[in-house]
């Protein structure tokens, strides 16, 4: 790759989403409380790719939930691809949902949610449970993809409901009937949420059985994590989750390597502390300084993360309360703190597994139904 020039680059494996070309093929995953519009601009800051907000409720959007459309869909004025994901169980929801973002010009692209495993989500029979159910899926897709226009519409899910209840061949095969822009797959069953490996081979029989393009998701830590998917699976491009969590540099390591360039060393605590003061500067131009302060305690705790700060300073980083507080920390610390080897796959944030995955009672009597479950419940959950 070196000496490509941009347009060659983008010509050869970018991801195509109707008009637009993705380089590199990464995408930033939609997570709950973390992909707002201050995380996803300091993650594009860094290198190129397409950034997704937090999940949003189809029927809270079609409701006119005050909430989800202001806090939600938000996007700022650098975002080239206003991306959002959409949750869903009805496809009446979708439909509705889908055409008022459409006719407000309020996105450039959405994404389907087919694999949360939170059990908010999928005791109402979404997320991860819709797949279960062909023919309720294929409606939602439809009427996602139907009324989108000219906006791509893509999907995103995980291996299955468990290792017996397998979906990901399912809507591999929905997706490409319905003409979504691409499937992208995370490589564990909705009982393992976060625990244990990613198995990447599923990744790779669907990109072997589907003509649209393949994602593959689960266990990208460091750019060489997402080579060796790719060269692993042939996926055309990879999502990138927990792995960017107090990292958000990972995406200029992800820049340079699908350019064939060498990988920045690790950096310094001095350059965790500016990226952490743009990083706050950039949360408190959409939210006062104590709700600010109060949501980036956890970011705090991801940015520590493989730095020898000791147990008192990571007391009193979950507790700073103003910009001011968080500044006196960060000045008693080293600049030239490096991280421990290895300390990027630290377990951030969800990283166990569950016992079962909460359902709608008798959602596996009948598989075949396509009536949405929960019709009547007034779901306004959005992010997850």
């Amino acid at each position: 790759m070196p000496g490509r020039t941009e347009e060659q680059l983008a010509t050869t494996g970018a991801l195509s989403l109707g008009t637009a070309r993705i380089w590199p093929p990464v995408v930033l995953a939609p997570m709950a409380g973390v992909t707002n519009r201050a995380f996803r601009e300091l993650c594009a800051s860094f290198g190129g790719g397409l950034y997704i907000a937090e999940m949003v409720s189809a029927r809270a959007l079609r409701h006119g939930d005050q909430k989800s459309w202001t806090s939600y869909v938000d996007f700022g004025p650098s975002e080239s691809i206003r991306s959002l994901q959409l949750y869903a169980t009805d496809p009446s929801d979708v439909a509705e949902a889908v055409r008022a973002l459409v006719d407000q010009d309020r996105v450039d692209h959405l994404d389907l949610n087919f694999g949360c495993p939170a059990p908010k989500i999928t005791r109402r029979g979404g997320g991860a449970a819709i797949p279960l159910k062909p023919r309720l899926l294929a409606a939602i897709v439809h009427a996602a993809v139907s009324n989108a226009g000219a906006v791509p519409v893509t999907v995103k899910c995980r291996i299955g409901l468990n290792d017996e209840l397998l979906t990901y061949r399912t809507v591999g095969r929905v997706a490409e009937e319905e003409g979504c822009a691409w499937v992208a797959l995370h490589g564990r069953t909705a009982v393992q949420l976060y625990g244990g490996a990613a198995d990447w081979a599923p990744i790779a029989e669907l990109k072997a059985s589907c003509s649209i393009p393949v994602l593959g998701n689960g266990d990208i830590f460091t750019a060489e994590d997402a080579l060796r998917l790719r060269d692993r699976t042939g996926c055309d491009g990879v999502v990138v989750g927990r792995g960017c969590l107090g990292r958000p540099w990972l995406f200029a390591d992800l820049d340079r390597a699908f350019r064939g360039e060498a990988i920045a060393e690790p950096p310094s605590f001095a350059t965790v502390m500016e990226v952490i003061g743009r990083h706050i500067d950039l949360l408190m131009q959409t939210k006062p300084e104590a709700f600010a302060l109060r949501d980036f305690r956890k970011h705090l705790s991801w940015y520590a993360k493989g730095y020898a700060l000791g147990i008192d300073v990571r007391r009193r980083l979950a507790m700073v309360s103003t910009r001011r507080d968080l500044e006196v920390v960060l000045a008693q610390l080293d600049p030239t703190a490096r991280p421990a080897p290895g300390s990027e796959r630290l377990p951030r944030a969800k990283s166990s597994a569950q016992a079962h995955v909460a359902l709608p009672a008798g959602y596996l009597d009948h598989l075949d139904d396509d009536q949405p479950p929960c019709a009547h419940d007034h779901d306004g959950v959005s992010g997850g």
